[in-house]
């Protein structure tokens, strides 16, 4: 019957059976012929292979695929005669089997075909001729339990444990190669042969089959030349091997001959060096990418307080060296940072394993980045899991998560909740289906009987069985690999190998130029920052020989004694996560913290105590700094227009402050100036009304109504305090409040010298004086003391003029506007003028004696002088300690007190007698004339001599 389409990879071994059979004649478009069943009797071919009419330029493949003819081989044995027809039967589901029917599948064939017990020669497969070879570097074995320490002489190695993953990656390039070679795409005409070798992922191993790869074609012999540019090696490129460790051995081996290697597991940075592996590609991302999105899971997560090991190689110190300067960056701490050593012989030193773990408990740590290669692993996790290791949340690497090694150690399952970034590439849903139709062939004893005729150059007397533990092997062996196995980087870097060589033939459509020599280093040119196709995804090496690809996160999940990948995330550089598919170790399956210290709390800030940044105290940011960021050391200030509270996560802006005219204290001032400015008013004008009265002439006349004027312009020169600071307004401050009160107070000096010299001096010199007091004169003296007060003001504008700042650090939350004070001595000096004039009046009037029967005007005078030094002493430390916010109400209110306390000592009693004890308005009261009684008794005396302030006399004067 005819083979659908999806049947060709099963077809692929017993169709290169085929081309053995008919004296290796290649099987491709150019030198195809029909071969009908019944020919050839005697050659037992399975397939009958016939050519179709040729398509077009762009037929592929599966067009071709549609022409081969795959009837039933004719086991032998029955048990595999009858698994090859159970195997045909199910054969359209098999490229989307499930893993449950892969696994009774393999399980069936597993039961119906060793039966015999016969050995598979599957050994033997691993080597096809073609016209371009590509050699194969992959760990089919392990070296457990073999001693590289006891070699005495360079013998011949072998590695006694199967490695299921790395057969299946062989497998994987043997699919590839057989792809190209029966599709017209890439290499049509033309067909590639491979040549696999175990590496065991042990540079000692993998030395002689580098050698053979090497060798001179046709010989086993490497030749030493001068000049290598015409030499030809026995292969064209290599694929692999797996491990870091090795491809930093081979690279260096190869690129000496500048022979394309095409890793497919890899990763270490270090290979990324251009100059040191020159000819060293890899179809696998740097382990820079990986360990990116390792820590990018450690910060979703908020776990800042790991464990980070590794192994003691080149692949273990260089992951954990670029993982150390990755998580400092995202501020994650590394507890404890250890290697593991690798296995030595037989056993690992479990010693140090042991003081390793132990450490790792004492640390508290509950999550541990585990970068390893597969044996290191496997010896940390054998004696974990035997020492009992409390379960922890272990974040790993791929080299080791993809190897059967760790994953078959007996209780893995306690370990705890196992996580690691897999690459994702595209899917071979058919792999499983070509893996199980291999085995069955290369269980088939006629068919390895006929490959010992077929194919007599495999020179295994020479390097040996490639891989002794696959012909021992059954289909049970793989069916927990293949569920989880990742072979598409294997089977991309085929590709990348055939891309290159496509281009360097430069092939077409119509086909490939007849065979020609093709040096390795030729086709090293063509593969520097070479795009290529790989199923559905397209691939390109850059610069330093890495590719792009994405990683899935996969979370081992243990179904009993066996195990699965559940895919919990992805990372494309940036990470993206689905939480709810991850189930965690701990009670109630929540994520399990991982932190030396808790969080801070808002606007708090870390104290770091120790070596470790992540062990910290809280401390909070005080009012005017704030937290920028969630792990910030240090609270950071906030701008000079700008305020924060204590604890803040932010500043906000400064409100500007000054002393409003709304401000309840302005308020209260400002019925305090209408009163006082009320009063002064009302009394000017009760001086004026009584212009010619005994009283105002005894006050001074026009000299009391000019000292009245000037007290009402000292009232309003409160008005410059409130509102908005003005340069204008800070200038006028000062004169325009100390000229009025200079003016007042030399009228009122005038009136003390007076008394003065009236009751104190001969009598000679009060009339010689008198001038002085009363008329043009008293003007002048007047005007001086404006003058010296007006000079002072000048200089003090000139030489320390106030000017309008803002303050940002005197109020919390605002920021103060007010009249600077530049010198507070000259502030004082201005003061100087009136407090000579006050204290001057103060010692004309203090000692005075007064008159009985007369107007006691000395102590109006010394209560008015000492309203004002009691007032501005009193401001003076009150100025200096009230906050600078209220310095001009403080102002305010000594102006106001200042004048209020001059009118009701000096001028507010003349008007009571003037309104309500009109009769004493007389010369001989207020200014001691006219005829007296010099009889009057001494209690007559007393009773009319008046208090003006206390009681007011009650008898007329006669």
């Amino acid at each position: 019957m005819g083979c659908r389409q999806q049947m060709l990879r099963d077809c692929l071994p017993l169709v290169t059976w085929c081309q053995r059979q008919h004296q290796n004649k290649v099987l491709s478009r150019a030198n195809l012929q029909q071969v009908q069943p019944g020919q050839h009797e005697n050659v037992p071919c399975p397939c009958s292979c016939s050519r179709g009419p040729r398509g077009s330029a762009g037929e592929d493949r599966e067009g071709f695929a549609k022409q081969i003819h795959c009837p039933p081989p004719q086991l032998p044995i029955s048990g595999l005669r009858l698994a090859y027809h159970l195997l045909e039967a199910i054969h359209p589901a098999m490229p989307g089997l499930t893993p449950s029917g892969l696994s009774f599948l393999l399980g069936l064939v597993a039961l119906l075909g060793p039966a015999v017990g016969a050995p598979l020669c599957l050994s033997r497969l691993l080597k096809m001729e073609g016209d371009y070879t590509l050699g194969g570097l992959f760990p089919m074995s392990s070296a457990e339990g073999t001693d590289f320490g006891d070699r005495t002489k360079p013998e011949s190695i072998t590695c006694k444990r199967f490695s299921a993953f790395g057969l299946l990656w062989a497998l994987a390039m043997k699919m590839a190669v057989d792809e190209i070679n029966n599709g017209s795409a890439l290499l049509p005409g033309l067909r590639l042969g491979y040549d696999l070798f175990d590496s065991c992922s042990e540079p000692v191993v993998a030395m002689k089959p580098s050698l053979v790869f090497l060798a001179k074609a046709g010989s086993r012999d490497i030749a030493a030349y001068c000049n290598y540019t015409q030499y030809q090696p026995r292969v064209l490129a290599v694929i692999g091997p797996h491990s870091s460790e090795l491809a930093l051995v081979t690279g260096k081996f190869f690129g000496f001959f500048l022979m394309p290697q095409v890793s497919y597991g890899a990763s270490t940075d270090r290979l990324s060096n251009r100059e040191m592996f020159p000819s060293f590609f890899r179809t696998v991302p740097s382990d820079r990418v990986q360990l990116m999105a390792i820590v990018e899971l450690l910060a979703a997560f908020s776990w800042n307080w790991v464990a980070a090991v590794g192994s003691d190689d080149e692949y273990g110190r260089q992951g954990l060296s670029i993982f150390s300067s990755l998580a400092s960056a995202r501020n994650i701490c590394i507890a404890y940072e250890g290697l593991v050593p690798l296995p030595l012989g037989h056993s690992a030193p479990l010693g140090q394993v042991e003081k390793l773990l132990q450490i790792v408990n004492q640390s508290n740590v509950q999550v541990v980045v585990l970068f390893a290669s597969a044996r290191a692993a496997h010896a940390l996790f054998s004696y974990s899991v035997h020492s009992q290791l409390t379960p922890k949340v272990w974040v790993t690497s791929e080299a080791w998560l993809s190897s059967d090694l760790v994953t078959t150690v007996p209780g893995m399952a306690q370990m705890g909740t196992v996580l690691g970034f897999l690459q994702r590439g595209a899917p071979l849903p058919e792999f499983p289906s070509y893996v199980a139709t291999f085995l069955a062939l290369a269980a088939d004893p006629a068919f390895c009987t006929s490959l010992d005729a077929a194919q007599p150059g495999l020179e295994e007397h020479v390097v040996g069985p490639r891989c002794p533990q696959c012909d021992h092997i059954t289909f049970k062996n793989l069916s927990t690999a293949l569920k989880n196995h990742q072979s598409f980087a294997a089977y991309a870097a085929v590709y990348s190998v055939a891309q290159a060589l496509h281009n360097t033939l430069r092939c077409n459509a119509s086909g490939c130029p007849a065979h020609k020599p093709v040096q390795p280093w030729q086709l090293l040119e063509r593969m520097y920052n070479m795009s290529f196709h790989a199923r559905s995804l397209e691939l390109s090496f850059d610069a330093n020989g890495n590719v792009d690809m994405e990683y899935d996160l996969k979370l081992l999940v243990w179904r009993g004694q066996e195990f699965e990948f559940h895919t919990v995330g992805t990372f494309n550089g940036q990470l993206h996560l689905h939480h709810s598919q991850i189930t965690w170790h701990t009670p109630g399956h929540k994520p399990p913290v991982s932190q030396c210290s808790r969080q801070c709390a808002e606007g708090q800030v870390r104290r770091v105590k120790g070596s470790h940044s992540c062990c910290y105290d809280c401390v909070d940011c005080r009012a005017g700094t704030y937290r920028r960021h969630q792990d910030d050391l240090f609270c950071t200030q906030c701008g000079l227009d700008e305020w924060s509270p204590d604890r803040s996560m932010r500043c906000f802006p400064r409100r500007p402050k000054f002393l409003t005219w709304r401000e309840p204290i302005t308020l209260g001032l400002l019925v305090l100036l209408g009163l006082v400015l009320g009063l002064t008013l009302a009394t000017l004008g009760l001086f004026i009304h009584h212009w010619d009265s005994p009283m105002v002439r005894a006050s001074g006349g026009p000299l009391a109504c000019f000292g009245l004027a000037c007290l009402g312009l000292v009232c309003l020169s409160v008005l410059l305090f409130p509102g908005w600071p003005s340069p204008t307004g800070c200038l006028a401050q000062q004169p325009l409040f100390h000229l009025p009160l200079t003016g007042c107070l030399s009228t009122l000096f005038l009136q003390a010298a007076e008394i003065f010299v009236e009751s104190e001096l001969p009598q000679a010199w009060t009339g010689r004086l008198q001038g002085w007091f009363r008329g043009p004169r008293a003007w002048l003296v007047v005007l001086l003391a404006v003058l010296a007060e007006a000079a002072l003001c000048t200089w003090y504008l000139v030489a320390f003029p106030p000017e309008v700042v803002t303050d940002w650090r005197a109020l919390p939350q605002e920021a103060l506007v007010h009249c600077y004070v530049r010198s507070w001595v000259s502030f004082g000096l201005v003061h100087a003028t009136n407090a000579i004039l006050a204290f001057l009046c103060f010692l004309g009037t203090f000692l005075v004696q007064s008159q009985p029967s007369r107007y006691n005007r000395a102590r109006g005078l010394t209560f008015a002088t000492l309203a004002y030094f009691i007032t501005w002493i009193s401001f003076v430390p009150l100025f200096a300690n009230v906050h600078m916010a209220y310095q001009p109400a403080v102002q305010m209110t000594a102006i106001l007190l200042c004048t209020l306390g001059i009118l009701a000592s000096v001028h507010l009693p003349k008007c009571y007698l003037l309104l309500w004890h009109p009769a004493l308005n007389t010369l001989e009261f207020f200014l001691g004339e006219g005829p007296r009684s010099a009889g009057e008794t001494q209690e007559n005396q007393e009773s009319v001599t008046p208090d003006p302030v206390s009681s007011p006399p009650v008898m007329p004067i006669q």
